[in-house]
């Protein structure tokens, strides 16, 4: 038997069913040919990064520390922009000191280039007395996340799907030149299975070189062969322009000199914004979305029963697998409906209460007019008949008074007539 290259013969394999039978049909091998000339699928990357930029980017950061180790002036020094500042301070400064998880977001633009750049701080981490299961609210934050992300990717319609996940979170150590405390080592144990933690030293200017490398061997085992190759990193934050040499430099301005912020020499600002923002930024959202999230993921659907709870969860909280999701989401839609149709049919019910008590009314305001006209018209059908008595009263007055006249008037030619034939004779 002959093993064709690859790069020669690429063979497609069908698996057809008939009944209960099954057969396996091997179709005609394509030739995997170059192309003489131009054809333009080659373009396919200028596709991907204009419809990229177009949409624009999301990352979400999450920072977590004890407060004052300059969390929010290094946010401004890595994306050199003022998301903290007098007028709003960061989160420690305005909550009171208690593990509080609250998310501030900020859209950045460089060069046509979009990010929507989600900040999350735990104000109050650390700095109680008792610090247990102070890392409960991140836990419980993170997996909230990954639940709105699961949720929104098992309903029907998944066009807007707003990805919230923590792809990073940065750990500020306590330059205290002891080592890592319990506290710091409990929490990345808790977390590094949730999200992509990078540890740094806060402040790393408050501590001597001798210091920093005692601190660094004694937090990293086995010690690092090269600066690239050491966790943690050791950062200074600075919100101030200082001017050295002629040139003008984010830095700290000290008796001794200066401590700027982009010199390795002096600090690893530069290593960590070019591994967070520069060169594995999507590398940090690929394992969130490949990893933390495919296990957060597998658990919760192989924790699903049939009935829909969740056996690993104390709280009895439920779980819907992507049917029930399905049909959950089809009982609210049906449901809506019937709630919106029974409003309808109130609302057309009440116009048509109204328009009935409408014409009630019009009809109780004609009978009360055709009444109140009816009277008027009887009182002056009656003013009439007794005009017209009183009309045939002095009538039949008048006319006796003429008859009277009359009489008087011939008994006088009566009376006449006789006095003058008495004078004749």
């Amino acid at each position: 038997m002959r093993i064709v290259p690859q790069s020669v013969l690429i063979f497609q394999c069908g698996l057809v069913a008939f009944g209960e039978k099954f057969q396996l049909f091997i179709f005609c091998p394509q030739q995997q040919k170059n192309l003489e000339g131009y054809v333009g699928f080659a373009n396919l990357p200028n596709q991907v990064y204009r419809k990229s930029v177009k949409r624009g980017f999301e990352f979400t950061l999450m920072v977590v520390g004890e407060s004052g180790l300059g969390k929010s002036t290094l946010i401004n020094s890595l994306f050199l922009t003022d998301l903290y500042s007098p007028e709003y301070p960061g989160p420690s400064h305005r909550i009171k000191k208690t593990v509080q998880v609250e998310q501030s977001k900020v859209l950045v633009k460089e060069g046509g280039v979009h990010l929507l750049l989600t900040i999350v701080d735990t104000p109050g981490f650390g700095d109680a007395v008792d610090n247990s299961n102070c890392w409960q609210p991140v836990i419980d934050y993170i997996d909230s996340k990954f639940e709105d992300y699961l949720n929104a990717e098992s309903r029907v319609n998944r066009r807007q799907m707003p990805d919230s996940r923590v792809q990073c979170c940065l750990y500020f150590i306590a330059p205290s030149g002891h080592g890592l405390k319990p506290l710091d080592i409990e929490f990345m144990k808790r977390l590094h299975e949730k999200v992509n933690i990078i540890p740094l030293i806060a402040k790393a200017d408050t501590m001597t070189p001798e210091e920093f490398h005692m601190f660094l061997y004694a937090t990293v085992v086995p010690p690092p062969s090269s600066p690239q190759d050491r966790l943690p990193l050791a950062v200074v934050g600075s919100n101030t322009i200082i001017e050295v040499n002629g040139k003008r430099v984010r830095g700290r301005q000290y008796p001794w000199g200066v401590a700027e912020v982009e010199n390795g020499e002096h600090c690893d600002f530069t290593i960590l914004r070019n591994m967070l923002i520069r060169t594995h930024m999507q590398d940090l959202k690929d394992v969130t979305n490949n990893v933390h999230y495919e296990n957060y993921r597998s658990r919760k659907l192989a924790a699903v029963t049939y009935n829909g709870v969740d056996n690993n969860k104390n709280k009895g909280q439920l779980t819907k697998s992507p049917l029930a999701q399905m049909e959950e989401e089809r009982r609210d839609h049906v449901a809506k409906m019937k709630k919106m149709e029974q409003e309808m049919e109130q609302v057309f019910e009440m116009k048509v209460k109204e328009k009935l008590q409408k014409l009630r009314d019009s009809e109780v305001e004609l009978q009360r007019r055709h009444e109140q006209m009816k009277k008027n018209l009887e009182a002056q059908h009656k003013e009439l008949e007794e005009k017209r008595r009183q009309h045939e009263e002095e009538k039949a007055s008048w006319e006796a008074q003429q008859r009277i006249l009359e009489q008087q008037k011939l008994d006088a030619s009566r009376t006449l007539e006789k006095n003058k034939k008495k004078k004749i004779f």
